[in-house]
């Protein structure tokens, strides 16, 4: 039976989503927990591949299992399982067998925070960049419009990104101040490695006007890794949600039935 995971993960403890030879990651974590509570061993696919350090409030994962428990007995039963790892399952749900995380997805969101105060930041230090200045966040919002729309984003891309092609779409990318901080919002079907924190940084330039909005524009027309502003750090990008047709989101309709006898 397949499974739709929506996950939320501090991403601090872990060397990224994807199991890697040299470090602990979120995969290795659920796929531990998923082995203590059902016996078996599965592949946890992701809708997105988060760096080192970058944390998800939305991430979705599918999973397949022999057997064919409750979508809330997974949830809780996983979630059991990971404790005390800052990963949890936030909700299950039966999912169709042509249903995938990462190929079924219309489009995925992020949020990048800065905070923008002379003060340290405290209660939000590791998911927000503390920037000890005052920013100019119409300039900002100014500057992000010039990045809408498909291009070659190949100046906001990393050096080790193994996507074949560095054409994009962004669809939204916009600037807003709150009482806790400065939110740059993208939008797109999918990120090249490391696009979102390496515009946030020429972003933040920009607010700091050490760049004018049209350096971005020229940035980006450069096609060019060089003309890139330093990236971001990691710990102020969330994962926030992932978007799918909503046909694909229909529960199959043969579902395993609710055992009455068990829940009473």
């Amino acid at each position: 039976m397949r499974y739709r995971l929506i996950i939320e993960y501090d991403g601090a403890e872990f060397c990224g989503w994807q199991s890697q030879a040299d470090g602990r990651a979120v995969q290795d974590a659920l796929r531990e927990a998923i082995k203590l509570f059902c016996g078996e061993t599965v592949t946890v696919y992701g809708a997105g591949r988060t760096d080192s350090g970058v944390h998800a409030r939305g991430q979705v994962a599918h999973i397949d299992l022999d057997t064919a428990p409750q979508p809330d007995r997974v949830r809780d039963g996983v979630n059991f399982h990971l404790r005390p790892s800052p990963v949890a399952v936030r909700a299950a749900y039966y999912a169709r067998a042509d249903f995938d995380a990462r190929f079924s997805a219309l489009a995925r969101h992020y949020r990048y925070r800065i905070v923008s105060q002379r003060a340290p930041v405290v209660l939000a230090r590791d998911q927000a960049w503390w920037v000890p200045q005052p920013l100019d966040v119409a300039a900002m919002r100014e500057a992000s419009q010039y990045l809408l729309g498909k291009h070659d984003f190949s100046t906001f891309r990393a050096s080790q990104c193994q996507a074949n092609s560095p054409l994009r779409t962004l669809d939204v990318l916009d600037v807003s101040a709150s009482d806790a901080g400065i939110d740059i919002v993208a939008r797109a079907r999918s990120f090249l490695h490391s696009q979102v924190r390496s515009m946030a940084g020429a972003l933040k330039l920009v607010g700091q006007g050490k760049w004018q909005p049209e350096d971005v524009k020229a940035a980006l027309i450069a096609a060019d890794r060089r003309a890139c502003a330093p990236v971001a750090p990691a710990h102020g990008l969330t994962f926030m949600s992932v978007d799918y047709p909503d046909v694909i989101l229909v529960e199959p309709k043969n579902r395993p039935q609710e055992n009455k006898s068990q829940e009473k």
